[in-house]
């Protein structure tokens, strides 16, 4: 029988953005381990109206201004009520940070029905991420703190890409970041070009991102006599402050030639780029909100592209790939003479690279350990 499931978010969805773009590829692989799975997220419509959606349908209209800014993180009684009525046995829940009194209730009363819930933390630990947030978010993360032990009681599982075992008590499942192998191109191009090398960086970018420590390298890289001419794309959006700060660094060090930051891109145009790039860069400063183990879906879209690439953490599914370079996890600026060392002295194929991730870190099989625990729990 096929077991009825929704997906539930706390925030928007956008097709061509990078965390929607993730949870539409764990939507399809519950869908191919044989769920019928449903997407709720929030959204501003032209009118300025938060509603709660279903897919494309509206599920709630909470009106507009701060009350409506209010009702949608504390009114879940319209949710609950469709998840009775069409008969919703399976519930995904990606965890916002948002622990509270209002989702612990309905969670409470969905547990009651013997509908089975899971909680992904997309990062674990997380309270180093919030070092400097605004006046207004003090209260959300507040309540997070105070009640999320709370709320991992009223799901069977904690879905993490940690190794541990147990989060705020609770007995977890341990998934790596996944690939959608239909969705990613494989780069053609492999040999590296005899006169300049292209580093990428693609990522909602934070400070957690590394991303100075690339252009710091940079700098120092060009008070030398360097032949070889580096470039570096930073490719996506990011905090404000984090992208104010890599575009004075860029500036203060006189690097406008070499680092371009392009936005997001999609599609044909992220295609071009990847295809222009001899290495990716990954995360270089985990180290900075105290993380040192964790498995970013960067790694695996490298990976799958066919592209070596280099970061500063521990990704247990890399650590000894030949096409994995690593970087110390400190703030010491990026060694590109190393960089440029161990591109021209390998000869990776993009297809061969792909290869050795193909078999373990597809979505389907990822997700399929979600859909294996809980199928036993699913009435």
């Amino acid at each position: 029988m096929t077991i009825k499931a929704l997906f539930l978010i706390f925030h928007g969805f956008s097709p061509h953005q990078g965390i929607s773009k993730k949870i539409g590829y764990q939507i399809k692989a519950l869908q191919q381990c044989g769920m019928d799975v449903q997407l709720c997220y929030l959204t501003i419509d032209e009118n300025g109206h938060h509603k709660r959606m279903i897919n494309k349908e509206t599920l709630e209209d909470y009106g507009k201004g701060m009350l409506a800014k209010i009702k949608k993180r504390i009114n879940y009684s319209k949710l609950a009520d469709y998840i009775f009525e069409t008969k919703i046995r399976f519930l995904y829940i990606r965890s916002f940070h948002n622990a509270n009194p209002f989702l612990i209730s309905m969670l409470r009363k969905l547990k009651k029905k013997g509908i089975t819930a899971v909680l992904e933390i997309p990062t674990f630990p997380y309270d180093q991420e919030y070092k400097k947030v605004k006046l207004v978010e003090l209260p959300g993360i507040f309540f997070d703190r105070l009640l999320r032990k709370k709320l991992a009681k009223q799901v069977k599982r904690i879905v993490t890409f940690s190794n541990d075992r147990f989060i705020f008590d609770s007995p977890t499942i341990n998934i790596s970041n996944g690939i959608d192998f239909d969705e990613i191109k494989t780069r053609k191009q492999s040999h590296p070009r005899p006169d300049f090398i292209r580093l990428i960086g693609v990522a909602e970018i934070h400070f957690w991102h590394g991303f100075d420590r690339v252009i710091t390298g940079l700098s120092n890289y060009y008070k030398t006599n360097t032949p070889l001419k580096v470039y570096f794309d930073i490719v996506g959006d990011g905090v404000p402050g984090e992208l104010a700060k890599l575009n004075a660094l860029v500036a203060e060090n006189k690097l406008e030639e070499f680092v371009t930051f392009h936005g997001p891109k999609s599609g044909d145009a992220l295609d071009q780029l990847f295809e222009e790039t001899d290495m990716g860069i990954g995360s270089l400063g985990r180290h900075r909100s105290q993380i040192t183990y964790i498995k970013p879906l960067k790694n695996r879209e490298y990976a799958a592209r066919g592209i070596p690439f280099i970061y500063s953490e521990i990704d247990e599914d890399f650590e000894h790939m030949a096409y994995v370079m690593k970087a110390p996890a400190d703030e010491s600026p990026l060694d590109i003479n190393r960089i440029i060392e161990f591109i021209y002295q390998n000869n990776f194929k993009p297809e061969d690279i792909r290869k050795t991730i193909v078999e373990k870190l597809s979505w389907k099989i990822q997700m399929g350990k979600v859909a294996k625990i809980t199928e036993s729990t699913v009435y």
